[in-house]
């Protein structure tokens, strides 16, 4: 009978020691989850703003290009020089759906 007490207290220890950690764990995660949450809600701004400016430089860069086909030399400049340095226009890509 002695036996039996001396190996229940130490499981019992470890059990509860092992409840208390998982249930830190579990809020560190949660607490951690909430932080992520804001900072992309505080993004979500600057995002959508970002998304409006390239859909203006799209089309611009679209417009110059169009120009440069129909024979503008200052737009065919333009376009010649983003081509050198790796930058290529695409007319017929679609704008960014938004949320």
């Amino acid at each position: 009978m002695n036996g039996a007490r001396t190996v229940f207290l130490p499981v019992a220890l470890l059990a509860v020691a092992l409840l208390l950690w998982v249930g830190f764990q579990t809020s560190q995660l949660i607490r951690e989850r909430q932080g992520l949450r804001t900072l992309k809600e505080g993004q979500e701004t600057q995002v959508q703003t970002s998304q409006k400016v390239r859909a203006s430089l799209d089309a611009v860069a679209t417009g110059t290009l169009k120009l440069a086909e129909q024979g503008n030399p200052n737009a065919r400049l333009i376009v010649d020089e983003l081509r050198k340095r790796g930058i290529t226009i695409n007319p017929t890509a679609a704008p960014a759906p938004e949320k």
